[in-house]
């Protein structure tokens, strides 16, 4: 008897995209000696170890072992961890998060809601006992006390398990459950890329906490159709033009002092994000509910009272940076901002870089340089396209850091650099660690092996130079047309375009079905420049446009037979794959739909108003760029074209009303569809089934609707 292979869907299910296995989540100490990150056992387990790196021995070893310290018994969560794995897009299981003291000698975490601390020389790790489900546990900066949030209250405990207390509790509001103190509200940690809601002081004795409530939020029901038995999940979902949460800020002293941090919430409601160092005072972000003026301000943590250290305004909208704006060691303001025509990175006042760099993220900042992420910008002599580097800037110039083209990142501290690096000619990701620029030690990755090497070409389309991922069957034959797929996503915040190997893995197993796949970042993408980005403003459908020029412009130079072109796409490319079925089916032939923005006016706040600003005031930009309005199809063109409707009855993001009002609205315009409900099914789909026939169940599709044999 023999053993089958796992197909490749099932294998990429499995693996959890490949990732599993692979080290993540990288903390360097600050003298260096040591690298604290996370991994799976195996490429097939999702449950993930602590682990640390012994930089001068190139040792590895397991500093807590969830299977271990759970008995093997199974993991439990809470619905506030759901929810927040949700919003980060966490799909592994075990230790998912920790976080370190300022030495890096003590890391906390959660498993089942249950609150651990592990010595990270030591090796050790135990359980401390505190009230639960436990969520975002971090140490003091000396590792004496851990807080932690817990039924909405934020709490402190002694590293060795005592004096447990509440620093802030919540009081009444509108209803139980509506205010709390310690976690981000649901817009900041799904659009701003603020996932915390307390900060410790460098001295360690008070933290800024953020209070947040919830009651002028609608309530949204989510319920799974599957289990009529089950009550409906109730959520606070802002939509686009409707109240968002009350967001404040305090200062809790471990001695009791609670002080209101004062800033225009009126003019200024988001809190975008929050930085405290001993380089300078508390620093704050805050934004205009357009996006279009922010202000950096310094908090007085014994008065409350706020300064301003900069002011920023555009008349288009401000985007948000990983890793600033923070202090230098020396006390400058350092930040990222667009500037010329340019995304650049300042330093105090003063720009550091230009058009040669589109500055991306900062990474670390020391007394002699900034360490940053970046792409080609308009000034650079060559678009690199689909490439991530990681320099080193200051007065002086800028030097790479990393070499190879492909997709980089670091963390560093204490003279050590650990470089994570994606290739197009390797899978998965490799992890190099540098001492003083040179190699001191590698972290090996468990992740398997795909067995498929994407036969993909980096190019760009149409007279605006669309960045571009052109990928053939393995075994093509590189002079007949084939039919086409378009596969993007295609919108902010997603770039698909990429110069490493394994984000091409599903397109390059669609095009060994028989396809010719385009992957496509048109305006609106991010990693060109500011203009680019920005384009979209008032009108999504430009993406769509740009999706057409690239297709038209490649097909000049490969052999793409547009007399069959299908697209797909996952939320909003799931939107763009409903768009270019209902308006351009001259181009467009069939079209499969993931989790689909129908209607603008339901999706969040902070996203959509970004973009298309108040849905009272612009009700005709809404009704543009929307697939449904009120009175049905949005514009449709006269032709129909097959359209697959795909959504998860569980996802509080792009909740499946917008699926609903979808096909209701084609139902009622007499145009056939398809619509494959997933129970059960958040915004991802983890679940190792439902991932590979959804696969299958695409592939088939897309087959009958062309007419392939």
């Amino acid at each position: 008897m023999t053993n089958e292979p796992l197909s490749f869907p099932r294998r990429y299910a499995r693996t959890q995209r490949f990732t599993s296995g692979a080290p993540r989540a990288f903390t360097v100490s600050p003298d260096g000696s040591r690298v604290v990150f996370l991994r799976s056992p195996s490429g097939t387990e999702r449950a993930n170890q602590l682990w640390v790196l012994d930089v001068s021995e190139s040792r590895e070893r397991v500093v807590a072992d969830p299977a271990a310290l759970l008995g093997g018994a199974t993991e439990h969560l809470s619905p506030e961890e759901r929810a927040r794995r949700e919003r980060s897009r966490e799909g592994g299981a075990g230790i998912v998060g920790y976080a370190t003291d300022t030495a890096a000698e003590l890391a906390s975490f959660t498993l089942s809601g249950r609150l651990f601390t592990a010595e990270l020389r030591a090796g050790t790790a135990r359980e401390l006992p505190v009230p639960g489900p436990v969520i975002d546990p971090r140490p003091s900066p000396d590792g004496t006390l851990v807080a932690y949030v817990s039924g909405g209250a934020l709490r402190v405990v002694g590293a060795e398990g005592e004096g447990d207390r509440a620093v802030a509790e919540p009081e009444p509001a509108g209803g139980p459950g509506t205010v709390s103190y310690g976690l981000a509200e649901f817009i900041a940690a799904e659009e701003m890329g603020r996932s915390r809601g307390f900060w410790w002081s460098p001295e360690g004795d008070r933290l800024l906490v953020a209070r947040v409530d919830d009651t002028p939020v609608q309530r949204w029901w989510i319920s799974d159709p599957a289990h009529p038995e089950a009550d409906p999940q109730r959520v606070a979902y802002p939509v686009a033009g409707s109240p968002n949460a009350e967001v404040r800020l305090f200062v809790f002293g471990l001695d009791g002092v609670r002080t209101e941090v004062s800033w225009d919430r009126a003019r200024y409601p988001y809190l975008a994000h929050v930085h405290w160092s001993a380089a300078g005072a508390p620093l704050l972000l805050v934004q205009a509910r357009d996006q279009r003026s922010q202000l950096f301000l310094a908090v007085d943590p014994d008065s409350g009272a706020t300064r301003m250290v900069h002011a920023d305004e555009d008349p288009t909208w401000l985007d948000l940076f990983p890793g600033v704006p923070c202090w230098s060691p020396g006390g400058q303001l350092v930040r990222i901002a667009d500037e010329g025509g340019a995304r650049v990175l300042a330093y105090g006042e003063r720009p550091l870089t230009g058009a040669q760099l589109h500055v991306r993220a900062v990474l670390d900042i020391s007394a002699d340089d900034v360490l940053v992420a970046a792409s080609a910008g308009e000034g650079a002599s060559s678009p690199e396209t689909g490439e991530v580097h990681v320099y080193r800037v200051n007065e002086l110039g800028l030097e790479r850091v990393s070499q190879e083209p492909g997709v980089h990142s670091a963390v560093r501290a204490g003279g050590v650099t650990v470089l994570v690096s994606s290739v197009l000619d390797q899978p998965g990701a490799q992890v190099q660690v540098l001492r003083e620029g040179k190699k001191a030690a590698t972290i090996s990755s468990y992740a398997e092996d795909p067995g498929l090497s994407p036969r993909v070409t980096l190019t760009q389309g149409g007279a605006q130079k669309i960045p571009c991922a052109v990928l053939m069957p393995t075994d093509y034959d590189g002079d007949t047309p084939l039919p086409v797929l378009l596969d993007p996503y295609g919108g902010p915040h997603g770039p698909r375009v990429l110069a490493a190997h394994n984000a091409h893995l599903t397109s390059q197993w669609f095009a060994d079905q028989g396809f010719a796949v385009v992957v496509a970042d048109g305006r609106g993408t991010p990693g060109r420049s500011p203009a680019w980005e920005k384009a979209i403003r008032d009108d999504l459908t430009l993406s769509l446009d740009d999706q057409v020029e690239a297709l038209h412009g490649l097909a000049e130079r490969f052999p793409l037979d547009l007399s069959r072109v299908a697209i797909r796409g996952w939320s909003y490319g799931g939107w763009l794959a409903g768009l270019a079925v209902l308006r351009r089916p001259d181009v467009f032939h069939a079209g499969i739909a993931g989790a689909p923005v129908a209607d603008w006016r339901l999706y969040d706040t902070h996203y959509t108003e970004r973009y298309l600003g108040d849905p009272a005031t612009n009700p005709a930009v809404y009704a543009k760029s929307s697939l449904v309005t009120d009175e049905g199809l949005a514009a449709p063109a006269d032709t129909h074209r097959p359209l697959m409707i795909v959504h998860g009855l569980a996802d509080d993001n792009v909740v499946v009303a917008h699926a609903l009002r979808l096909s209701s609205a084609l139902l009622a315009a007499g145009r056939p569809h398809e619509v494959l409900p997933l129970s059960g099914v958040t915004h991802m789909t983890p679940q190792e089934t439902v991932a590979e026939n959804l696969l299958l169940l695409q592939v088939n599709f897309l087959k009958r609707s062309l007419g392939m044999s």
